[in-house]
């Protein structure tokens, strides 16, 4: 590949608080699901990285765990991969959501942006949901640091041809970081934990989403398939009948889900075995959230 003279690529980091639509913008974006998504907050773990391609862009977009005050080890984990999103990237997009705006959490994320040298853009999400929104009202709320705001809306792609648009002024003359056809710098067993992960999300209320993790054990390709055969962690014993559901009708419904989006994510069949162990406390044990990725 022949790179062009006036060739763009850098990094913008996606920061809100949780449920505010990063997934799902970045997602709208890459034209790809890359971050699992939800109705339920903190769904997002780990800092994802992915890589927009045109033939003159490569924007990498870092998809970060929403804000939040840390109650245990994997969040404070969560907190620190938050922190070191800001490193080293040309744009930070503060994302907060139309209705409520500023929340406490929104003022909270708002006073760390105003200490950081990194350019700032503010985008307003969900304007689906208030059309009438005026948006010289949401940034009188705003800090200095934040030179230029928008509103749009992930979910119907309102404005968001404007804010690509916007977002392509921040990023800095270079060449690219990673190859033209990359979609992610992750391995394809971290999207395959991921989507079983948003499997459970989908399938279950309250606090047994939260007490979950997978782990990919076997990650094989054949011609014709992906097998892949994975661990489900829970924290209590008590949760081991919820998640497999009477006759397995819970865990085949988390298993088929996820067998769907990752076939269409590879484009070829995939077939996953699930098996379900106790871990008590994993979300508290260095250990396991090593097991997990988290450094």
């Amino acid at each position: 590949m022949t790179i062009p003279a006036d060739f763009k690529s850098g990094f913008v980091a996606i920061i809100g608080k949780p449920n505010t639509g990063k997934s799902t913008l970045m997602n709208l974006i890459l034209g790809e699901k890359l971050s699992i998504t939800s109705a339920k907050p903190q769904t997002t773990r780990y800092a994802i990285k992915g890589i927009w391609n045109t033939p003159k862009h490569q924007i990498v977009f870092v998809d970060t765990p929403g804000y939040l005050k840390p109650r245990y080890e994997m969040q404070e984990k969560m907190m620190r991969i938050w922190n070191d999103a800001f490193k080293d990237v040309d744009l930070v997009i503060f994302l907060a959501q139309i209705s409520g705006f500023p929340s406490e959490y929104d003022t909270e994320v708002l006073e760390r942006l105003k200490y950081l040298k990194n350019p700032q853009l503010a985008v307003f999400n969900k304007l689906d949901l208030c059309p009438d929104a005026k948006l010289e009202d949401l940034k009188q709320h705003l800090p200095n640091s934040i030179t230029e705001s928008i509103m749009v809306s992930a979910r119907t792609g309102d404005n968001v041809p404007e804010l690509i648009a916007t977002i392509k002024k921040y990023i800095p003359y270079h060449d690219p970081y990673y190859e033209e056809d990359q979609l992610s710098d992750l391995p394809m067993r971290f999207f395959a934990k991921e989507t079983i992960r948003e499997a459970i999300f989908h399938q279950f209320e309250q606090e047994i989403p939260y007490a979950t993790a997978v782990i990919i054990e076997r990650y094989k390709e054949t011609p014709d398939k992906v097998v892949i055969d994975a661990v489900i962690w829970l924290e209590r014993q008590s949760q081991k009948p919820i998640i497999i559901g009477k006759n397995g009708e819970n865990l085949r419904k988390i298993r088929e889900y996820a067998e769907r989006d990752l076939s269409r994510f590879i484009q070829m069949e995939v077939q996953i075995h699930l098996w379900v162990k106790i871990n008590p406390n994993w979300r508290k044990k260095a250990n396991a959230l090593r097991e997990l990725g988290f450094e």
